[in-house]
């Protein structure tokens, strides 16, 4: 019984890892900018790399280090910024809000799903996936701050 909650577990969050990965991609085709293009690409890529690895782990592929273990640094802005509606020709600091408010609830998904397993290799690996996903929110979110709040010549 205890495998199979952990099958289901685990294809729920295969399917939450297509589903970004699609969002990702249908954002892609609602903006002009490059750089908000190439980084909603890059994201629909490691959403592609993070359902590989739980399509793996399924199969018994215990290779943790295909996640990246660095501690990523958390800006807060998702928690305090209003999530903007996607819509066409958004501007790039709105996609970059957008990408962090998903990677906030991924990475949510995955620390609830760890809380809820006892201490061993499962609950590792779903803390890892979350890192990964605080990872990404900690990019866009550097993105967003940059773009929503450049830089002046005035400091």
């Amino acid at each position: 019984m205890q495998e199979q909650n952990l099958r289901s577990l685990i294809e729920l969050a295969i399917q939450n890892e297509e589903e970004a990965r699609v969002f990702y991609l249908g954002l892609h085709d609602r903006v002009e900018d490059q750089l908000a293009k190439e980084t909603l690409t890059f994201l629909a890529g490691e959403e592609k790399a993070h359902k590989e690895f739980l399509e793996a782990y399924l199969k018994g592929d215990r290779n943790f280090t295909a996640l990246g273990m660095e501690t990523p640094i958390d800006y807060h802005v998702a928690q305090y910024a209003a999530k903007p509606d996607p819509k066409k020709n958004m501007n790039s600091s709105e996609v970059y809000l957008i990408a962090a408010h998903r990677e906030w609830n991924s990475y949510n998904f995955y620390k609830g799903l760890a809380a809820l397993q006892p201490a061993g290799e499962v609950r590792q690996m779903l803390e890892a996936m979350a890192n990964q996903e605080l990872k990404h929110k900690e990019k866009v979110e550097y993105l967003y701050s940059n773009t929503a709040f450049p830089q002046t010549s005035g400091g």
